[in-house]
């Protein structure tokens, strides 16, 4: 038992602990033993976000400064507005009315103070409506068209400037009636959508039957 106890006491003896007082007020550092796998020391970084706001000019002032430009321009032009000018023509179709000004020029074509391919959306069926009957006449780089348009789409319009169009060259010369009239570019289209009936669901679309 004594030769055990003095073991334990030799043991404990052998064994030293290091400790390392700092000269901060009860801080106490211990020394890390050295290992042979270090593993790097992690950095903490602040990632920086920079914003960079641009305030863009609108493009609805752009238009509105294209169109006041035209409307200048089309003032310019006709002198006394459209109801002062010799040639002029109405045409209709459907629900829309044009009101067609022709004057020598180099082929422009202005509705409603805009551009004829931005107000018809570039559409090549209605910017066609709207030049036949200069093209059948060979005067598609003549006369410059200035149109006021309303009611109705763009297509039923489009082809109101047509008989417009077509009104107007009649003023131009009478023997511009032959060839306009062989191409039917002088008669009224009538087809308008038909009115709903009561008891159906539009014009002649009638409710399923059942007979019980």
């Amino acid at each position: 038992m004594a030769l055990s106890v003095s073991n334990l006491a030799s043991s404990l003896s052998s064994l030293s602990f290091s400790s390392q007082v700092s000269q901060g007020p009860a801080t106490l550092s211990f020394p890390r033993a050295s290992s042979a796998f270090s593993l790097p020391a992690k950095t903490h970084r602040r990632a920086s976000l920079s914003i960079k706001a641009t305030v863009a000019a609108p493009a609805e002032v752009s238009e509105e400064d294209d169109t006041m430009e035209l409307k200048k321009y089309v003032k310019s032009r006709l002198p006394g507005g459209f109801a002062a000018q010799k040639m002029i023509g109405t045409g209709r179709r459907k629900c829309a009315i044009a009101r067609v000004v022709l004057q020598e020029g180099t082929g422009k074509v202005i509705i409603n103070y805009r551009d004829a391919k931005e107000y018809l959306q570039g559409n090549p069926l209605w910017l066609q409506y709207v030049k036949v009957p200069l093209v059948t006449l060979g005067y598609e780089n003549s006369y410059d068209v200035f149109v006021k348009a309303h009611g109705g789409g763009l297509s039923g319009q489009a082809q109101a400037i047509t008989l417009g169009v077509a009104r107007a060259l009649l003023k131009v010369s009478a023997d511009h009636r032959s060839p306009l009239k062989k191409e039917g570019l002088l008669t009224r289209d009538a087809r308008v959508v038909e009115r709903k009936k009561v008891g159906l669901k539009k014009a002649r679309k009638a409710p399923q039957f059942s007979k019980r």
